[in-house]
Parts: structure tokens; sequence; C-alpha cells
């Protein structure tokens, strides 16, 4: 089914006990989080959207209980000049998560069809190229036993408009305000092309795309974070060990354990 920005507008509220929400997903991640660390297992979650579309919010409840020796928030940015002089993959390579470790990519690879795109960065024959390249790139995570989980978050022009003006008023947030905000508005049109095509090309049955209506922030949050729970908990086996029995007898000998 092609994937259509414009279905993820409706900007419904949450329509619901919003803390109690957030706690009982909260809950779930940190329990799939254990279940990645106890069975060594391993995944990627990759964080697309608009600016100001909430992906922030998003990462730092879904981490808030996870155990940080665990996971892994890389904030991509424009490549240096070493990153230029390689294939744009490999600055990515060296970000892949090991056994027991969730990487979360806030933005990613996707760059080289979005704004290497629009931005006239790279011939259109790479960007084209980019394509198929990031489809094999994803499956050989997937292949070597990654699990992929890839988000969007969606906002309308005036919804963008409104975070980017609220963030201006107020002091500790102007820092989040770069020129480049106002750069990629008005390439909207170009971006949302580019968008498009990205969602026709990648959004495979190995690595697919899970699009959100960010217009609302607590609706976009708790059903992003439910979707990532239920994408986690299905990558990883659902029982746990029994304790080690020599450390329930040195727990018993220290402490009166009873178990």
């Amino acid at each position: 089914m092609t994937i259509k920005l414009s279905d993820y507008e409706r900007g419904s509220g949450y329509d619901g006990d919003y803390d109690a929400a957030l706690k009982q997903v909260q809950e779930r991640l940190s329990h799939a989080h254990a279940r990645h660390i106890v069975h060594g297992h391993r995944a990627i979650i990759v964080m697309e959207g608009w600016d100001a579309a909430g992906k922030g919010g998003v990462i730092k409840r879904m981490t808030a209980e996870w155990d940080p020796r665990y996971f892994q928030v890389w904030p991509i940015g424009a490549p240096t000049p070493n990153e230029r002089d390689r294939h744009f993959l490999w600055r990515f390579w060296q970000k892949l998560p090991g056994s027991r470790e969730i990487a979360v990519f806030d933005r990613s690879w996707y760059g080289r069809v979005l704004v290497e795109r629009v931005e006239s960065l790279i011939s259109e024959r790479e960007w084209k190229r980019g394509y198929d390249e990031i489809n094999e790139f994803e499956a050989q995570q997937v292949d070597g036993g990654t699990a992929i989980i890839k988000i969007f978050l969606h906002v309308t022009q005036a919804t963008q408009d409104k975070r980017l003006a609220d963030r201006l008023s107020v002091p500790e947030k102007r820092w989040k305000v770069t020129h480049d905000d106002f750069r990629n508005r008005a390439k909207r049109a170009d971006y949302l092309e580019a968008m498009h095509d990205m969602f026709r090309q990648t959004d495979t049955r190995w690595a697919p795309w899970a699009v959100f209506d960010g217009n609302s922030k607590k609706a976009a949050r708790i059903a992003v974070l439910t979707h990532i729970a239920e994408r986690l908990e299905a990558s990883v086996p659902k029982d746990l060990p029994e304790a080690d029995p020599e450390l329930v007898a040195l727990a018993k000998e220290a402490f009166g354990y009873k178990g």
C-alpha cells in the first residue's frame, strides 16, 4: 500500500489517561529491553520526520527506563569531510549495535535520499542509486539477526510553524531553532516529493516504514512507543532464564533469600 503523508494530518488528541498510558508502555519497553540484554539480541530504531515533529520527545520517553549501558542514541548531522570522502554508509556501519544493544538513530542514512537530494549535494544518479544501497544495507542487518524499526513522524506546516514559534519564545529552547529549519521549510514541496519517493522505494518487507500523525504530541508519543514496544517484543523470546542456582545459594547464605 502506498504511503501518503496527507493521510496523517488529523491531529486528533489523546483520548485517555496519558500519564497512565505512558507509564504502561514504558514498562513494556523496559521489559523488552531486558529481554534483548538477556538473550543477546540487537535492534536498530530509525527516527525520521520533519523538524519539530517530536522525534526527540519520543526518544526521551522511549529510553527513560532503559539501562544506559545497552543502548546508544546517535544524533545524525551533516557528514564530516572525512566521512564525505567515503561511501555514505561508512559512518553508519561504525554505529551499528552489538549483541545485547539497541541503537537509536535520530535521523539516519535516509539523509542520502532526502536532504542530500533536495539540497543538490549529490548527483541525481547518486541519490537514485541510494535506494538500492539502503535496502541492501538494511537487508544485511536483518539477515544478521538485527531487528530494524523505522519511524516517520509527520506534521503539517501549521503545526511545525507553531512549534518553531513556541521554541523561539522560550529562552531554554531557542537553541533548538537553526537556520536549517527555515531553509528546509522553504523547500517543503521538494521534501514532500522526496519523502514519498523514499517510501515507495524503501518500504520493504524486511524493513517497513511506520508513519505517525505527529500533530498531537501526546497521541503521537503513545502510538509510536506502543508500536516500538510491539516490534521489540516480537523480535525476542518471551521466556526468561531461571535464577542461577549458585547465586541463589549465595543469596540464601548472605541474607536469607527464600526465592
